[in-house]
C-alpha cells in the first residue's frame, strides 16, 4: 500500500499527526503533499519542526485567494502529484478547502479517499467548512467517524455502513502526544506575565465572524466586558485573516492583549493553563473538551455537539452581553466532564483498517 496524506492547515497539520506517526512506525510506504494553504512560518513549518514530522514531499504553495481560486489551484496542482505518484489511497482530513480539493482530485482519477474526522455536521450551508466535509463525505470511500454521533449522520445521508469506521478522533491521540512536548514551553506563562488559571485566551479567525463588522465588533465589545467584568486578562493571538479584518474595520479592542500568532506547542501550553478559552475554532472546541478547561464557543452552531452534550462547551454567538453571561455559567461549571472522543488510539485504527482492507485486495 503506497498512501497519500494530503494536509494544507495547521489543523490537519496536528490531527494527522498521529497517522503520521503510526505510518512511520510500521515503516509504510506514504509521502505527504501540503497544498500551502496556511502560508506564514507560525502557521506552517513550525508544526513539523516541533512535532518532529517528516517533511512534505511535495509544496504546492497555493497561498491564499478565493475559495473558488483557492481551490482550483490545489486541485490542479494535487491532479499533476498523485498522476505522478500512483497511491492506492489518498487520505484526508476535516473540512477546509485542502480536504474539498483532495478529495476531488483522488476521486476524478479513481483513487479511493479516506476522510479522517468523516461525519461532523453544523448544518449551517453558509460556512464553506460546511459544504466542503460533505462533499469530502460523498466522495469517500472510507469514512472514519470519530464518534458514534458521526456515523449516525452518514448513515442517515445514505453512505453505505460499509464504508464507515468508528475510530475516535486523532485529536486525542494527538493532545497526549503533543502535551509532553509542549511542557518545554511553559516560559511562554512568563513571557506574556499570565498566571496558571488566571487567564482567559481567545481565538477568533472564522470568516463569518471575522468578515463582518458587526459580528466581529460584537465578539471584540464582549472580550472587552469580560476584562471589565472578571478583570482576568484576556489574551487573543491574532489571526493573520482577523488582523486584516480588523485594520480594515478600524477595530480596536481595550483591555485585550493582542499578541501575535503562537506555535502549536506554546499555544498548547496557553490552552491547558488558561481559566477558560474563548473560540469559533472546532479543533480548540476538541481540545479543551480533552483538557478540561472550560469553552464559549463564539457562534450559533457547533459540528462538535458532543461537547456541547458533556457540559465542556457551551454556545455564545456574537453579542456582547450574551458572551458574559455565557463565561459566568461556565466558570462556575464543575471541570469532571467526560471525553467523547475516544481513547486515543484513533492514528493506529485508521492505520490498521487501511492495511487490512488494502491487503484484502491484494490477496
Amino acid at each position: 500500500m503506497k498512501a497519500s496524506i494530503i494536509l494544507g492547515t495547521r489543523p490537519e497539520i496536528i490531527k494527522f499527526s498521529p497517522i503520521i506517526r503510526e505510518f512511520e512506525r510500521l515503516g509504510l510506504d506514504f509521502f505527504i503533499l501540503h497544498s500551502g494553504q496556511h502560508y506564514s512560518y507560525n502557521l506552517d513549518r513550525v508544526f513539523f519542526e516541533q512535532l518532529g514530522l517528516p517533511e512534505a514531499r511535495y509544496n504546492l504553495d497555493v497561498g491564499s485567494g478565493s475559495h473558488g481560486l483557492q481551490t482550483g489551484r490545489m486541485l490542479i496542482g494535487i491532479e499533476d502529484v498523485l498522476k505522478r505518484e500512483s497511491p492506492d489511497v489518498v487520505l484526508v482530513q476535516g473540512d477546509t478547502n485542502t480536504t474539498l480539493a483532495g478529495a476531488l482530485a483522488a476521486v476524478k482519477l479513481l483513487i479511493p479517499v479516506g476522510h479522517v474526522e468523516a461525519g461532523l455536521r453544523s448544518y449551517d450551508r453558509s460556512m464553506p467548512e460546511e459544504i466542503n466535509r460533505l462533499l469530502a463525505d460523498h466522495c469517500s470511500d472510507l469514512l472514519f467517524a470519530p464518534t458514534e454521533k458521526s456515523r449516525r449522520i452518514l448513515l442517515g445521508e445514505g453512505i453505505s455502513e460499509d464504508k464507515i469506521y468508528v475510530t475516535g478522533n486523532t485529536v486525542v491521540d494527538a493532545l497526549y502526544q503533543n502535551l509532553k512536548l509542549a511542557e518545554g514551553r511553559r516560559n511562554v506563562l512568563k513571557r506574556l506575565g499570565l498566571d496558571e488559571q488566571g487567564f482567559f485566551l481567545v481565538t477568533v479567525h472564522r470568516q463569518e465572524n471575522v468578515d463582518d463588522k458587526g459580528r466581529f465588533s460584537g465578539i471584540l465589545r464582549g472580550l472587552e466586558l469580560l476584562n471589565e467584568s472578571f478583570g482576568f486578562p484576556v489574551v487573543y493571538p491574532v489571526h493573520p485573516r482577523a488582523e486584516k479584518m480588523m485594520k480594515q474595520f478600524g477595530l480596536r479592542p481595550r483591555g485585550v492583549r493582542l499578541v501575535e500568532p503562537l506555535d502549536y506547542l506554546s499555544f498548547l501550553m496557553l490552552e491547558s493553563c488558561a481559566r477558560l478559552v474563548l473560540t469559533d475554532s472546532g479543533g480548540v472546541q476538541e481540545e479543551t473538551c480533552i483538557l478540561h478547561v472550560p469553552c464559549v464557543t463564539l457562534r450559533y452552531n457547533t459540528e462538535r455537539p458532543e461537547t456541547l452534550e458533556v457540559g465542556s462547551n457551551i454556545l455564545a454567538g456574537t453579542k456582547p452581553e450574551v458572551i458574559v453571561e455565557k463565561v459566568k455559567i461556565m466558570l462556575n461549571r464543575k471541570r469532571d466532564w467526560p471525553n467523547p472522543f475516544g481513547d486515543g488510539k484513533a492514528g493506529r485504527r485508521i492505520v490498521r483498517i487501511l492495511v487490512d482492507r488494502f491487503e484484502e485486495r491484494d490477496s
